[in-house]
This record gives structure tokens, sequence and C-alpha cells, in this order.
């Protein structure tokens, strides 16, 4: 696979067809259910869509921008990464990222974040990033943290929060 940019470990490209299996399977996980509910396929149709959908924004150059992350010595889809735009701002993106559980925990979504928070600002004309997280996912916040990103608000009444919990804002400015 030709990647768009490498990390130490992780090779990032756009979604292929064959990636839709792993893409469905990766989002019906415990984790991304519980953080991120409304990123889970409903079946493998759903997920075959979404992947042609993205590869045919990364072709076209626009957003949302959701690329693959493998590892580069083996292959293996262990997650994904993208921007979509903050609605009224076309200079400001929000980023969001899934690593599949058995590969959390070992700094692959501190380093993706790291990569894809560079390699975008040179696509797009971006002044700005954003991370949303919802109360509770610590993991999410340091990997944030870990990469610049610094704490503006809290959020609450988005309807992207299905709990009602809040969610934190991250920013980092380009």
């Amino acid at each position: 696979m030709e990647y768009l940019f490498e990390t130490e470990r992780l090779g990032i490209r756009k979604f292929e067809m064959e990636d839709a299996g792993c893409l469905y399977e990766n989002h019906l996980e415990d984790g991304v259910k519980n953080w991120i509910p409304d990123e889970c396929y409903a079946d493998m149709e759903e997920a075959r869509d979404a992947v042609k959908f993205y590869a045919d924004c990364v072709g076209s150059r626009r957003l949302p921008y959701v690329l693959a992350v493998e590892l580069k010595g083996t292959g293996e889809l262990i997650g994904d990464i993208g921007v979509n735009e903050v609605e009224g701002n076309p200079d400001e993106v929000e980023i969001g990222y899934v690593i599949c559980g058995k590969h959390s925990g070992k700094g692959y979504a501190t380093e993706a974040l790291k990569g894809m928070s560079e390699f975008i600002t040179g696509i797009f004309e971006i002044k700005c990033l954003y991370g949303r997280v919802m109360h509770g996912n610590d993991a999410s916040v340091k990997v944030l943290e870990r990469n610049g990103y610094e704490f503006v608000k809290e959020e609450f009444g988005a309807e992207d929060d299905p709990y009602g919990n809040g969610m934190l804002v991250y920013r980092k400015v380009c």
C-alpha cells in the first residue's frame, strides 16, 4: 500500500475496499461504542459505503478526510484517523481517531495524531485543530495533551454527546 505519510511504526493511507471488514470490526469494539457511538456501523454494507466515501473524499481532497492507520511491519489495519470541518469555520477542523482495543495503550494513537496534525495542515489551509472528548475518556485526553492540544472549554448539549455528560474541547493552533 502507498502511504500518504508515515510515523515510526505506522503507515497512514487512503482506505481501500478490502478494509471494510476490519473497519466494521474495529468500530464494533466496546471502547468505540462507549466513547464514540456515532462512529459504529450498522452492518458491513454501511462500512463498505463509508470506505468508498472516505476514499472519494481523500481522492478529491475534500472533508471529511479520513485515513486508515496500519502497522508498517505487518500491514494490519489497527484504526483510523480523520478530520472534518468545524461548522461555519472553513479554516478550522475537528480531529478524531480510533485505535482498536488489542493495540490500545501502546502509543499508536499519540503517534498517529502527531503525524496527522502535521500532515493535514499541509493539505488544507487550517489555522486551528480541535479535539473533542467525552467526559471520562482520560486516554484520549492524554493523547491530545501529549500532542500539544490545550484545553479550551467544556461543551454541553452537543448532539454527539449521547450520555449528556458534556465534552471536553481541546485546541491546537497551527
